[in-house]
């Protein structure tokens, strides 16, 4: 195998041949002109082999060889949340850059440990939170700075999607399954983008499957430090739904596909009025690529560094959104799915 390499392309592992990995990212990263995908590690060979066929690279049997090879800068994570931090950890004490799937971590205090661990051994560790990198959301933010709606007073998130196959992960309560740590971790962060990281939970309710053991939908209320209010929904029960409306004082603005845009999708921007109503159109970009390319990027500027000169901008966000999750489980009032509490 080739020694580390601090002038070609990040050449890049995948530890585990997961659906989102086969759907979004590994096509992804093959659109990033400085990044190759080296090997593809699951613990069942013929997924192994099928991913290596379909992106030209190596089948990996099991992730501790993965773990081993010295042809690899950085690795992919997506293997079930509950073992997040365990592979994570022993990726960043193998000296390799991380970009994990989210939840990075299931709790606050693995994911602080995770991020403390990056940034002392010099490394880039970022979470897969694909949509934050679609310009939309900057733009929707430009024109709330303008005064396009007034003043904000309001945000209405939902992330909302039909029913999984019941062989899914998400339903393993074991491995870390539910509704908040998946479509619920998107409106959570959505927030964060345009109030900031200073939100408190202030009332939360999530359903349970109570065969599973898992939550499947959920809806909470934050309030922001300076007073503005959130309403967050979600879940796998539901028709699709993936959308945000910013209330302000003389207007509002909705998006709509605003999570999962396919790549080709020019997103639309509503804006009403009192006394008028305008459609903006955004052009069309592919977020995943976006992501990992950002990955990647920070990548390459720590062989000049030495350390990871983002670590600070995503850190405190990062821990944010895990403590933010962990509060509306530990608050929520719990209900039946299906039935009464």
């Amino acid at each position: 195998m080739d020694s580390p390499d601090q002038s070609g392309p990040v050449r890049i592992g995948v530890l585990g041949a997961s659906s989102i990995a086969w759907r979004r990212t590994l096509t992804a990263l093959q659109e990033v002109p400085d990044s190759t995908v080296v090997a593809v590690a699951s613990r069942e060979r013929d997924k192994a082999e099928r991913f290596a066929a379909r992106f030209g690279c190596a089948a990996v049997h099991g992730y501790e060889e993965l773990l081993e090879r010295d042809d690899i800068d950085a690795v992919y994570v997506s293997v079930p949340n509950s073992l997040h931090h365990q592979w994570v950890h022993r990726l960043l004490m193998s000296d390799k850059h991380v970009l994990a799937e989210k939840p990075l971590t299931i709790r606050p205090a693995d994911t602080a440990a995770l991020i403390g661990l990056a940034a002392d051994r010099g490394l880039v560790l970022r979470e897969n939170i694909a949509f934050i990198h679609h310009g939309l959301h900057r733009r929707v933010a430009e024109l709330v700075g303008a005064g396009r709606i007034g003043h904000l007073r309001h945000i209405d998130a939902a992330f909302c999607f039909p029913p999984l196959p019941e062989t899914d992960v998400r339903y393993r309560a074991d491995l870390g399954g539910g509704a908040l740590l998946d479509a619920g971790l998107y409106p959570v962060r959505l927030a964060q983008y345009f109030l900031g990281d200073e939100l408190t939970v202030v009332g939360a309710v999530l359903r349970e499957d109570p065969v599973a053991g898992v939550d499947v939908a959920g809806s909470a209320v934050l309030v922001a430090a300076t007073g503005e209010t959130v309403t967050l929904n979600f879940g796998f029960e539901h028709s699709y739904g993936a959308h945000y409306t910013l209330w302000g004082s003389t207007g509002r603005l909705s998006v709509d596909r605003a999570f999962t845009p396919p790549a080709t999708m020019a997103p639309l921007i509503r804006i009403d009025e009192q006394d008028h109503a305008e459609e903006i159109t955004f052009p069309a970009e592919h977020q995943f690529a976006k992501s990992a390319a950002s990955f990647v990027e920070a990548v390459l500027r720590s062989r000049s560094t030495g350390s990871d000169p983002g670590h600070d901008d995503w850190a405190t966000t990062a821990l944010r959104t895990a403590e933010l999750l962990d509060r509306i489980s530990a608050s929520a009032h719990r209900v039946t799915a299906g039935g009464q509490a």
